[in-house]
């Protein structure tokens, strides 16, 4: 019942028409206004900001903001897997087959990618879904140094990707617009990193030049709220332990290493 509930009050809601009113609505000046009550109401930590919130020109331009440099260092050892974004982490393990569960909901990366290679690569591997909040920093970095091999867009639809999102909505990972791209490793190892767009306001920018990434580089943003989900190989990686503990991570943390790296040690130890 409450999924129907749910549903149905988010399919009034989320209209074409009042996403195109709140997305220009946040690119005018008047806007900026709001950002004081924005940081206030999301406890947001302006510390770290390139820009005083004065010079900000829209809440979109505030949404979309940078840090000042160093702020998100990489961290870790070179085989290291660190995380594109600031985000909580959603979920994580292996995948059933081809199998993800989020939520208490089952996904499948048949949907989520639609690429029978893509599939077939990351069968019985690992997966993790990170959250980007409201309050959250939005640009998304290069988890690896790799070059990006295939890349493209899926979805049309526009739901939220939030807790209530996750668990009642209908399938918004595997539904929602979103940006698929697989990272090759000089060493030929892949990962999928995949960008799924939120309600009303989904844009999702690339900015990266090229298709040779550095790891910890920018590589695009997110407008509004949104998910990364990043799918990796089977045997080809350990999960950090830490993630057990933790309830969000930074961009530039430790995710995961890479397994038979020229590291000494390529295993994780407390």
């Amino acid at each position: 019942m409450k999924k129907i509930v749910y549903r149905g009050m988010i399919g009034l809601l989320n209209s074409r028409r009042l996403g195109y009113f709140i997305n220009k609505m946040s690119r005018t000046r008047f806007s900026r206004w709001l950002i004081p009550l924005y940081v206030k109401l999301f406890n947001i930590q302006t510390n770290e900001l390139d820009l005083k919130l004065k010079e900000f020109t829209s809440l979109e331009a505030f949404f979309v903001r940078k840090l000042k440099s160093g702020s998100r260092s990489v961290k870790g050892r070179d085989s290291d897997i660190v995380s594109p974004v600031d985000a909580k982490l959603e979920q994580f393990g292996e995948i059933d087959d081809t199998l993800i569960k989020v939520k208490g909901i089952r996904y499948s990366i048949e949907d989520l990618l639609q690429d029978k290679e893509m599939i077939a690569r990351y069968r019985h591997g690992v997966f993790l879904v990170l959250y980007l909040s409201p309050r959250d920093y939005h640009r998304i970095h290069a988890p690896a140094n790799a070059v990006i091999g295939k890349q493209y867009e899926l979805g049309g639809k526009s739901t939220p990707v939030n807790k209530l999102g996750m668990t009642l909505g209908k399938s918004p990972l595997s539904t929602n617009y979103r940006i698929v791209s697989e990272l090759r490793q000089d060493d030929g190892m892949f990962m999928a990193l995949v960008k799924v767009g939120a309600m009303w306001v989904n844009t999702i920018e690339l900015t990266h030049p090229t298709l040779n990434l550095e790891k910890g580089e920018e590589v695009g943003f997110f407008s509004f709220g949104s998910t990364v989900v990043l799918l990796f190989e089977k045997d080809k990686v350990s999960l950090s332990p830490r993630l057990e503990r933790q309830a969000s991570i930074k961009t530039g943390e430790p995710l995961a290493r890479k397994r038979n790296s020229e590291d000494m040690d390529s295993s994780f130890k407390e």
